[in-house]
């Protein structure tokens, strides 16, 4: 598992190096086996949480100076939006190869010294769906602080894994039916919301909130109106903070933090969200933008026009990169559906979009072919590489 990561998604995970086998004393028997990684730093993201500093004691460390903003709401959500974003990209990486890693929590958030960002680590729990590593469908290994409603990252109904070759062709196929990866977006939720509200970094009050959440059938704006009323100080100030540029933070952690699997965020999309465009670290590229828009037309209404769209990119390429090809980007364009139907109104969306950004940008259609295909529709589905 761990080589697969090094060579797929080297920067998602802690810089393995390599494993080996002791010798046994006296030749009898078999000796201990050792997993070797190059030394990242010994400070975890719940090390940094747990002290009341949190996030001003991560400030230089992941952005290399002390921000021009005076201490307060502001300034703290730059930070903590950085450390998402570092979190997120990560977990996309893993995700994009076809890996669950299944116990995503603070304490398996390592900051690493060298490159300046979090990556993540224990893969001891992790499993590989392209080719059934790890993976037994009604087995799971999980911590309850962190888990997802549901215990299994697929159906009980899915079967064990077949022999190799035939796990990697139908493992497009199971990702899109049962969208595993939102069960460690779910845990993702659990840390922002952390972040955001120091009252509940300790396991106790996580444990609480996890009752209280559950008894609001997992619905995070009825447990607002439940708590907001005679919340704390920390409450309100985590409230105040989600709350700035529009509720933006809010948003985002209300599309993680869902009970049904298949209604939650992915990683993609979650770095797509408009809570990230005012990071101001990275400027928005004209497809980043492309993609923000497209975010937000699915998120209104993830039903039957956002499937439908889906459902043709999961059908499309899954070779290299993946995406559409320029073929299918032409086929996209002739496609009429009927009349009035959701399907209708998601193409025209989606083409009156693209007038508007040609005209406001006057970008040509070949730049927004060549860009789509190798940055937008990128990595939908797993890949070997």
């Amino acid at each position: 598992m761990n080589e697969r990561v090094r060579r797929a998604c080297a920067n998602s995970c802690a810089d393995f190096v390599y494993g080996f086998r002791e010798a046994s004393a006296k030749g009898k028997g078999r000796g201990e086996y050792w997993l070797i990684w190059k030394f990242e730093g010994e400070d975890t993201l719940s090390d940094f949480m747990a002290s009341k500093e949190f996030p001003y004691n991560v400030e230089t460390k992941i952005l290399g100076e002390v921000l021009d903003l005076p201490k307060g709401l502001n300034r703290e959500n730059r930070i903590i939006q950085t450390i998402m974003r570092q979190l997120l990209f990560a977990l996309d990486g893993l995700h994009s190869t076809g890996i669950v890693h299944r116990d995503i929590k603070p304490q398996n958030i390592i900051y690493s010294e060298g490159s300046r960002t979090f990556k993540i680590i224990d893969l001891g729990a992790a499993t590989d769906l392209r080719v059934g590593i790890n993976y037994i469908p009604k087995e799971f290994l999980l911590d309850p602080r962190y888990a997802a409603p549901e215990q299994y990252i697929m159906s009980t109904q899915t079967p064990s894994a077949p022999s190799a070759p035939v796990a990697t062709a139908l493992s497009p196929v199971l990702w899109q039916l049962n969208l595993p990866d939102r069960f460690d977006m779910y845990s993702m939720g659990l840390i922002f919301l952390q972040m955001a509200f120091p009252s509940l970094r300790t396991d106790s009050s996580l444990i609480q909130f996890n009752r209280q959440l559950k008894r609001c059938d997992y619905d995070l704006d009825a447990w607002r109106k439940t708590v907001e009323p005679r919340a704390s100080l920390d409450l309100r100030k985590g409230f105040e903070l989600l709350d700035l540029d529009g509720g933006t933070g809010w948003e985002l952690l209300n599309s993680m933090i869902r009970y049904k699997a298949r209604q939650r965020t992915s990683a993609k999309a979650a770095l797509a969200h408009p809570y990230f465009n005012h990071e101001g670290l990275l400027g928005l590229s004209f497809m980043q933008n492309l993609r923000l828009q497209w975010f937000r037309t699915t998120q209104k209404d993830y039903s039957e026009a956002a499937n439908w769209v889906i459902g043709l990119m999961a059908r499309s390429g899954t070779q290299s990169e993946g995406g559409f090809t320029e073929a299918q980007l032409q086929e996209l364009r002739a496609i009429e559906p009927k009349k009035g139907s959701a399907q209708r109104n998601a193409l025209a969306s989606l083409l009156r979009l693209q007038r508007k950004i040609i005209r406001t940008l006057g970008e040509s259609v070949d730049e927004i072919g060549r860009q789509s295909k190798s940055i937008w529709w990128s990595r939908w589905i797993p890949t070997e590489e």
